[in-house]
């Protein structure tokens, strides 16, 4: 069974606020073409509550949003759109037949032809999976999809830094993750770079920090290199006299919320310790941890949270000194 609190991380992710922060620049970005049959002016309206009544059974996967969008085409017909927004490390093969039963399943129950879209986040060039159907004695039935693929702009990245369309820095930001792995300074370079690019478009405060929480969601770096970056942002933001709740404090406001998540799930370790057994209030520590992973480094796959399931209290204890330093998972596991 899915549990629907790991959905609820997987969903809630930065990219679903900056989509509907700025969906005509998504649209006009990642699809041009569907864009242009789009009349903007009679606005959008997003139906994620019908959203969640169709696919609240099914399995979700990996992703960073799934929007469901009411608009109007230019020549005055009503659609909805749905967007699936998929992070794959690698093929996932029931991918298109889960485009495929979203689509179905939401005509089914409105009655309304549905436009699936979907942009691709994974690493690997060949995988593009953009229809699925059958054929059974004579009966065909097939969905054909737009995919959009991220590594696709990976040769164009200083012309999506120099772009006016929000989501030109957000693909930026998910390449110069992928190229920085590794490479502390290197990301720290490029997060920076960012930034300033965010703060020269002169954007209202609401975009700019739904870009930044995009970017730094991606972006994670040590701690000494965050320190850094938000005294060079408060530097930035002197420059440009934007005071958009300094980076520094935002910081300072979740590190605090995190490093009161780690006292409770340290508190936890130390009861389960005096009581010798994992039960309790241990296990609250590895709920704990669980959010404090999902929270550094987004949406966990399985092997991390049997990982954490089986671990015992001495692991969970390392760990739970590790995560707010770590530039990446992997480091938090690390065996020394």
């Amino acid at each position: 069974m899915t549990d629907p609190q790991n959905n609820r991380d997987a969903y809630d992710s930065p990219w679903k606020d900056v989509l509907e922060h700025a969906f005509p620049e998504f649209m006009a970005f990642y699809f041009p073409a569907a864009h242009t049959r789009i009349d903007w002016a009679r606005g959008h309206e997003f139906k994620n509550t019908e959203l969640r009544q169709v696919v609240r059974d099914a399995e979700l996967g990996k992703r960073f949003a799934d929007v469901l969008v009411h608009v109007t085409l230019q020549n005055g017909e009503p659609h909805w759109i749905y967007i699936h927004i998929e992070v794959q490390g690698q093929r996932d093969s029931d991918f298109a037949k889960r485009m495929f039963t979203y689509n179905y399943r939401l005509f089914d129950r409105y009655a309304r032809p549905i436009a699936s879209l979907a942009v691709l986040a994974d690493e690997d060039a060949g995988w593009r999976p953009d229809h699925y159907g059958f054929e059974v004695l004579g009966c065909r039935h097939t969905l054909e999809f737009p995919v959009v693929k991220l590594i696709d702009y990976a040769d164009r990245i200083e012309s999506l830094e120099a772009s006016a369309n929000p989501f030109a820095l957000v693909t930026a930001a998910h390449l110069h993750t992928r190229q920085t792995k590794g490479d502390p300074q290197a990301r720290y370079q490029a997060k920076l770079k960012l930034v300033r690019a965010l703060y020269r478009q002169g954007w209202d405060r609401q975009r700019i920090l739904d870009l930044f929480a995009v970017i730094d969601w991606m972006m994670r770096l040590p701690n000494a290199l965050e320190q850094q970056l938000w005294q060079a942002i408060e530097t930035v933001e002197g420059e440009t006299k934007m005071r958009y709740v300094t980076s520094v404090e935002r910081l300072a406001i979740e590190r605090g919320l995190q490093q009161g998540l780690q006292q409770g799930l340290q508190q936890g370790l130390q009861q389960g310790r005096l009581e010798g057994k994992r039960e309790g209030e241990t296990e609250k520590a590895v709920t704990i941890l669980e959010r404090l992973l999902v929270k550094r480094f987004g949406p966990l796959d399985e092997a991390t949270r049997k990982r954490l399931a089986t671990a015992t209290v001495e692991q969970l204890d390392r760990w739970a000194d590790r995560i707010l330093d770590a530039s990446r998972i992997e480091a938090v596991f690390e065996e020394h």
